[in-house]
């Protein structure tokens, strides 16, 4: 630091501070006196020739320093120099002792005198090394500092600038002259200016280098934003004292733009990737929507909504397709918001576009046909929408949802004012979201057409209303799997059985969606037939197998099944795989006859005990084959409850089914409530609203025949059994207080009693039941069944059966373990005269 500077006769003295170019070139002196010798010695001429003052004060320069072969010329430049004359040259000189030359010496003499007027001399030596550095130093400098093609500045301790290249110039204007002792705020907005003074600051004060310090700023006469890239370093003389700091500066607008669009693009697949992920999962039209508004706001805008065909919300057959954007109702089913201060006014209601005011969220509209809105609707193009003066929002992008060139509804999105705007990147990922969105939705329109379609085929071929059955009270409940889960196969069914018999069915195909309602539909129509046949529960399982087994096979057979399985892949033989339990209750008797295959057993709540399971064998389930189905009898009591369920119940991806079982057995502890407040009392209890599978419960309780309402009588096989057979039928009926139905009873018991004994074998039976009906049932040993015909004129019989049919409401015949039943039913009287056969009807039989 320099001294303070002291005035004397107004001039100004001040010691030079370290740093001087003194410093650099290191000026040695010494000097020569009127005899020739060396008089005087510098320290520094000590430091340059490597000899002290000692060694060479006294000797001849010239033999002490000059090579041998210069000596001659030496000598007389010393004489010319002691006459008086100036002189300057270069001289080799050597180190005493050594021989070749060391180096090459600036030395300037001149000419002096001593106090006694002799002539002397004052050499001053430079060392031309030093000279040829710094020459060499500036070169470098100057091509460095003036011939860069980047900004070059040297700002001073004062943080002015000192000098500038000619490239900085050229971006600012003027010469590079003209920038000396500006500052950054001449170049630079106020903030931009701070942020890079005191970066100046730190660097001279700490020595610390700044690198690719980011500033923006503008250049004169344009008013695009630059970006410069900035480094500054500290720069310090040849004693190391701090003289200023360095400022390079490179032009990085370029690459600014390129990193944004590559941090565009990246946020884009981004997007694209979060779309893919969270865009569709529920298969729902509306949740959709959302899941699209989730995505878009805030990574993509700011405002965003959704609109859809109402007819898409309503389930119409198709889309309207591209329609002309007024005269198709669309609704609004989605807005979102990420900016909490603007209004809640959303895109589509902006001027020109939706003049009626804002759209609120489930409203129903339509676009005026000049609107950009309606325009996309009818292109399929998407339309750019500017901002309006008072709304914050900057722009709208309006885009169709497009899936299969099929226009399905319009998202828009918006960015406010001060966001940045939409640019090209930014339209095409607009598009490509809308698709996807579109896309999703038009899978979920098909999907819940599907599942709609499944639904009402299913509730088609479920029993209508509140079934009903001789010596059973009966509740039942259906519950479809959630708008989230396809549609499956389960089923329940409830089939009278002549002789006041109830078949109880419950199922469920495996597989899900419209191939299990229409695989369901089959083995519940199959169930239904083979019912009426009046077969045993282990054939009509068997059946079922069978049936199962060739459903889908276009010739039948095993070999074919197989083939077309194989052809078809997993899912057929997926689908056609079920599994049921079918369980025949005889009113009569309070038995019921149970066959499983592959379902879940039967419960039991008998009065006063603890629910149980029923211990049936559970067989294979319907299409796989090669295993016979086992019958299980079981006395019920009077006043049990029968539970038949489907797995959808008890079992759940959050429990075992073990655990599910149980409580089911546990919430059906109080038996005694009314049957419908225990189905409600199950489902409340048991966690079924997980809606991942369907749900279905029949539920009995036990209500046998009482023995006044059932009348049965063995006969002989002889003639008169028949006029026995009559008496006993008209007593009966005298006591049930059936008098109307004499008559007509007495001719057909009359009728099947005379065909056991002409074509049946063994002991006769007769037996006769009132419930809701009145049903007749002759039973005998012999294994033919009967079979109506139509007689001819001539023949004089051959004409019962048809009686029986023309007079009864049903009538019928099924196999039993010792022979075969035939039977027919009758309506009870509702107080008025009995209906008689007309003359027709009689004379149809012949």
């Amino acid at each position: 630091m320099s001294e303070i500077p002291e005035t004397a006769n107004g001039v100004m003295w001040q010691s030079s501070p370290p740093g001087s170019i003194y410093d650099y070139i290191r000026v040695a002196s010494f000097s020569i006196g009127p005899d020739g010798l060396v008089d005087q010695w510098s320290l520094r001429a000590a430091d340059l020739f490597g000899i002290t003052a000692e060694q060479v004060r006294g000797k001849d320069p010239v033999e002490a320093f000059m090579p041998a072969e210069l000596r001659a010329g030496g000598h007389r430049k010393v004489a010319e120099i002691l006459n008086g004359k100036e002189w300057t040259g270069l001289v080799p000189f050597r180190l005493p002792g050594e021989r070749q030359v060391r180096g090459i010496a600036e030395v300037y003499v001149m000419p002096s005198e001593t106090e006694r007027g002799e002539r002397a001399a004052l050499c001053i030596v430079v060392d031309v090394r030093a000279l040829r550095r710094i020459e060499t130093d500036l070169a470098a400098s100057q091509a460095i500092f003036g011939q860069s093609p980047f900004g070059f500045l040297l700002f001073d301790t004062d943080l002015t600038v000192k000098r500038a290249n000619q490239r900085f110039a050229t971006v600012f204007g003027g010469s590079a002259d003209d920038h000396r002792g500006r500052t950054v705020h001449d170049y630079l907005s106020r903030p931009e200016a701070e942020r890079m003074t005191a970066a100046l600051r730190r660097v001279l004060e700490t020595g610390e280098s700044v690198t690719d310090l980011q500033v923006t700023g503008a250049v004169p006469g344009s008013t695009d934003r630059r970006h410069w890239s900035i480094n500054l370093y500290r720069v310090h003389s040849g004693s190391g004292r701090p003289v200023g700091v360095a400022g390079l500066g490179t032009d990085v607008t370029r690459r600014q733009i390129a990193a944004r669009e590559a941090a565009s693009a990246r946020r884009n697949l981004a997007l694209l990737n979060e779309a893919s992920a969270r865009i569709g999962n529920s298969l729902d039209l509306e949740t959709t929507a959302r899941e699209l508004l989730d995505v878009a706001v805030p990574g993509f805008c700011d405002l965003a909504s959704v609109d859809l065909y109402q007819g898409l919300l309503t389930g119409e057959e198709a889309p309207p397709g591209r329609a002309d954007g007024s005269s198709a109702e669309l609704r609004r089913v989605a807005f979102a918001s990420a900016v909490s201060d603007v209004p809640l006014r959303n895109p589509g209601s902006l001027p020109g576009c939706c003049d009626t005011g804002p759209i609120d969220v489930g409203a129903v509209h339509r676009y005026p046909f000049t609107s950009s809105c309606a325009s996309a609707l009818r292109t399929g193009r998407l339309q750019t929408m500017p901002g309006v003066d008072g709304s914050p929002v900057q722009s709208t992008l309006v885009v169709p949802m497009v899936a299969h060139d099929t226009v399905v509804g319009l998202v828009q999105f918006s960015r406010t004012k001060g966001s940045e705007p939409f640019g090209e990147r930014d339209r095409a990922l607009a598009v490509e979201l809308a698709a996807r969105a579109a896309v999703c939705i038009d899978n979920a329109r098909l999907y819940r057409r599907e599942h709609e379609r499944a639904l009402i085929l299913q509730r088609s071929l479920l029993p209508p209303g509140d079934p009903e059955a001789a010596g059973l009270d009966i509740a039942c409940r259906y519950l479809p799997g959630n708008t989230a889960t396809e549609v499956g196969g389960d089923w329940f069914d409830v089939i009278q059985l002549p002789g006041h018999r109830t078949a109880l069915v419950v199922g469920d195909v495996m597989g899900r969606g419209l191939r299990a309602a229409v695989a369901m539909g089959e083995l519940r129509t199959a169930v239904r037939t083979l019912a009426q046949l009046d077969l045993e529960p282990a054939e009509v399982l068997s059946h079922l197998d069978e049936i199962a087994r060739g459903l889908g096979t276009p010739t039948g057979g095993r070999q074919a099944s197989r083939v077309a399985t194989k052809a078809r892949g997993p899912e057929l033989s997926e689908v056609y795989l079920a599994t049921c339990v079918y369980a025949v209750y005889d009113a009569v008797t309070r038995r019921c006859t149970f066959a499983n295959a592959g379902h879940l057993p039967p419960v039991l709540v008998e009065p006063g005990e603890a629910a149980l399971q029923l211990d049936v064998p559970p067989g294979m389930p319907l299409g796989v084959g090669g295993e016979p189905f086992e019958e299980v009898e079981v006395e019920l009591p009077e006043g049990a409850l029968l539970a038949l369920y489907t797995d959808g119940l008890v079992e759940s991806r959050h429990h075992p089914l073990d655990e599910g079982m149980h409580a089911f057995r546990r919430a059906l502890t109080d038996p005694g409530r009314p049957l419908e407040d225990v189905c409600d009392h199950v489902l409340n209890t048991l966690d079924t609203r997980h809606g991942e599978d369907d749900i279905a419960l029949l539920m009995a309780r036990i209500q046998g025949l009482p023995a006044e309402a059932v009348g049965d009588w063995r006969l002989p096989r002889e003639p008169r059994s028949v006029g026995r057979a009559r008496e006993l039928a008209r007593a009966q009926l005298i006591a049930w207080d059936l008098e109307p139905l004499v008559d007509t009873v007495e001719l057909l018991v009359s009728e099947l009693v005379t065909n056991a004994l002409r074509y049946g074998e063994g002991e006769i039976r007769l037996r006769l039941l009132r419930d809701r009906t009145l049903v007749c049932e002759v039973w005998d040993a012999g294994l033919v069944q009967p079979r109506r015909r139509r007689a001819r004129d001539t023949d004089e019989g051959g004409r019962g059966l048809q009686l029986v049919g023309l007079l009864s409401a049903g009538w019928g015949s099924r196999r039993t373990p010792r022979g075969k039943t035939v039977w027919f039913e009758l309506a009870l009287p509702d107080g008025d005269r009995a209906t008689e056969p007309t003359v027709d009807q009689l004379l149809s039989m012949f």
